[in-house]
């Protein structure tokens, strides 16, 4: 397979749509065969995850011409960057030092059943001592770490096609 059959848009928002189904798949491995619960922020990018497998889906199937290809492509990398975000913002949480760290706080599903949506975005995205815990690594690289690299690596990938497609 060619540089160009793999950035024609369809084989890209197929390989995307396969790539998020390969890492949701890995974090619901490891939420349920390896018992380590998400925090809220993990779960939030996992959404995004989700909200790019969706555009790219969308994009596959629709398999539309240049506009609709920069408006699934455009959906597919704004998911990127507010998953990107997200990420970094856990990345952060987790370079604090231990006397830095917010407290834990009620999780996610208890929040959003009790508190209203604004306070419940304000809360997850202030982090908590959850968040900052690093539970999981490899090659040295928290779990946040890689969704941020894999976040790119999608964000500049869609716009490689997008740029190289006519």
């Amino acid at each position: 397979m060619t540089f160009t059959a793999i950035f024609s848009p369809r084989a890209w928002f197929l390989l995307v749509v396969l790539a998020v189904a390969a890492l949701l798949g890995y974090a619901y491995y490891v939420q349920y065969q390896l018992l380590l619960e998400p925090c809220p922020l993990c779960i939030l990018q996992r959404v995004a995850f989700f909200a790019m497998a969706c555009a790219a889906l969308l994009g596959l199937i629709h398999n539309p011409g240049v506009k609709g290809r920069w408006v699934y492509g455009g959906l597919v990398i704004l998911a990127g960057i507010v998953g990107s975000l997200i990420a970094g913002r856990h990345l952060w949480l987790q370079s604090l030092p231990p006397d830095k760290v917010p407290d834990c706080g009620p999780g996610l599903g208890y929040m959003l059943e009790n508190f209203p949506l604004a306070e419940v975005w304000q809360t997850v995205l202030h982090g908590s001592g959850s968040c900052a815990t690093v539970d999981w690594q490899f090659v040295g690289l928290s779990m946040p770490a890689w969704t941020l690299i894999w976040y790119l690596l999608m964000i500049i990938g869609t716009l490689i096609m997008l740029l190289r497609t006519k």
